[in-house]
């Protein structure tokens, strides 16, 4: 059965009313795993044995006065986790069966007493849009499986979307938690750069990555967030700020609040059926008292060239660890140490994270650092004062989290500059550092989900989530699940 049907609260109802044990939990994860991951493949790694030893734990007496518990999660393959293989769906990495540690998030989820069922799927590295880049497997739409989940994280969105587990784990550069949300017809958070520790999240580009949760419902994903929300010394970039009861701000009301819509962003590149999802879903707030107005970020539409400038670049200096010595496996056909470096990188690292650490490590050089690294910084300022300047006069920005619905597999892969503009919309979140939250709005004629992004002040989770929760409870998409397994509703 898929746990669909249920929510963290309804899930926390039901344990506490002893209607249902830690176990009967986690073996309905476990059942709607084994009943459609063949078909969907959103994991690679499973862990039964220690989630049902936990779940015996906390049967055994444990409390059940903790946030998430016994609540079942799955978990980003880049998120480091002791004594469980992560892989960052690479192959440099296939042997690292034990990180000796777990993530900040990881940790913050065992004291909650949530249960992880596995490590799931993505682009290797987190480098992305589709998971086509995994080197174990792709992984498929629960909606339609002949089109991606999205990228990076699309063993994440795919696993929650097909009610394998109630809630994951994403980790989002450029988009990586929103465009799989939104592909998939879900909820994902990108939360304020520094609010979430990286604590243990395999760096691809440190000043944009982002852990944040995906879920269900609106709902689900602030009592995540609350979980993993926090400061943590062992993250340079975290933020020390009290904690926030983001569950609070569910109140359904939006009235008199002050909504932006970027012309950029309903501009050409995006698609007819989506521009008309997100236009209703504007209406259905200006039916609830919010007021809308168009707005202009006139320097967004150099985001994707800044973005794959400062992400490929800060790659390259981040992946320089893995050369088979220090980290990744090594090549043990010569006895040369420059050989071998450049046979263990060339065998361990896929096409794409290749040709990123090119281009980055070009952009690094010592003769086109200023004409492209440091002018993309530049110019990433712009943007970053474009989101300030809106924000002075409205509470919140909205607009569709991706230009088309969920492609078909392999339709993208010969195109690659069409698929790196499929992040011409999210990336701009990540160099400004803001919240952005993806919730379906609408389908496709293909019957493929429609998402569309809310995008907040910094350290402003509550009034995203305030806006999100008050469409959800406005309309009925949240309540939509896709056929596969018998599932449908």
């Amino acid at each position: 059965m898929s746990l669909h049907e249920y929510s963290i609260k309804e899930l926390s109802e039901l344990l506490n009313r002893k209607e249902m044990s830690a176990h009967e939990l986690v073996e309905k994860s476990f059942h709607r795993i084994a009943e459609v991951d063949k078909d969907v493949q959103a994991f690679l790694t499973l862990d039964e044995e220690n989630a049902y030893a936990r779940a015996k734990e906390l049967d055994n007496g444990t409390k059940n006065d903790h946030p998430l518990f016994a609540i079942p999660n799955g978990i980003k393959d880049n998120i480091v986790t002791k004594g469980v293989k992560t892989t960052c769906a690479s192959q440099m990495l296939h042997n690292f069966n034990d990180p000796l540690y777990d993530a900040t998030v990881i940790n913050k989820l065992s004291n909650a007493k949530s249960i992880m069922t596995g490590k799931l799927n993505m682009d290797e590295f987190a480098m992305g849009s589709s998971t086509e880049n995994s080197s174990y497997h792709l992984t498929r739409n629960p909606w339609n499986l002949n089109h991606v989940p999205g990228g990076s994280s699309g063993g994440s969105a795919a696993a929650v979307a097909a009610g394998e587990v109630v809630f994951s784990l994403g980790s989002d550069t450029g988009g990586s938690i929103r465009q799989p949300a939104a592909f998939c017809g879900i909820v994902g958070l990108k939360p304020t750069y520094g609010l979430v520790s990286r604590h243990g999240l395999v760096a691809f580009a440190s000043s944009l990555d982002q852990i944040g949760p995906m879920t269900q419902t609106v709902a689900d994903n602030a009592h995540v967030l609350e979980v993993i929300a926090g400061y943590d010394e062992n993250d340079a970039m975290s933020k020390k700020m009290d904690a926030q009861k983001y569950t609070d701000a569910l109140i359904g009301d939006v009235k008199g609040l002050k909504v932006a819509v970027p012309k950029e962003f309903l501009s050409e590149g995006v698609s007819t059926e989506v521009k008309a999802s997100v236009q209703q879903a504007l209406k259905v707030y200006e039916s609830l008292g919010a007021e809308i107005e168009e707005v202009s970020l006139p320097h967004v539409t150099y985001a994707d060239a800044v973005y794959y400038l400062i992400a490929s670049a800060e790659a390259s200096a981040n992946l320089a660890r893995f050369d088979g010595v220090r980290y990744g496996v090594r090549n043990q056909s010569t006895d040369d140490m420059i050989e071998m470096y450049k046979l263990s990188r060339s065998e361990g690292f896929g096409e794409e994270v290749k040709r990123r650490i090119m281009i980055g490590t070009f952009a690094l050089s010592a003769e086109f650092h200023d004409d492209y690294f440091e002018k993309a910084q530049k110019v990433r300022t712009l943007i970053k004062n474009d989101f300030e300047r809106v924000f002075e006069k409205y509470d919140v920005i909205i607009g569709p989290t991706t230009p088309t619905p969920a492609f078909e597999i392999g339709e993208k892969t010969d195109d690659l500059l069409t698929l790196y503009m499929r992040d011409m919309l999210t990336v701009p979140v990540n160099l400004a550092g803001l919240p952005g939250i993806s919730i379906p709005c609408g389908f496709s004629e293909h019957g493929l989900p429609i998402g569309m992004q809310i995008i907040g002040k910094h350290f402003d989770e509550r009034t995203v989530y305030r806006v999100a929760h008050a469409f959800e409870q406005a309309t009925e998409y949240h309540k939509k699940h896709p056929a596969i397994g018998g599932a449908a509703k």
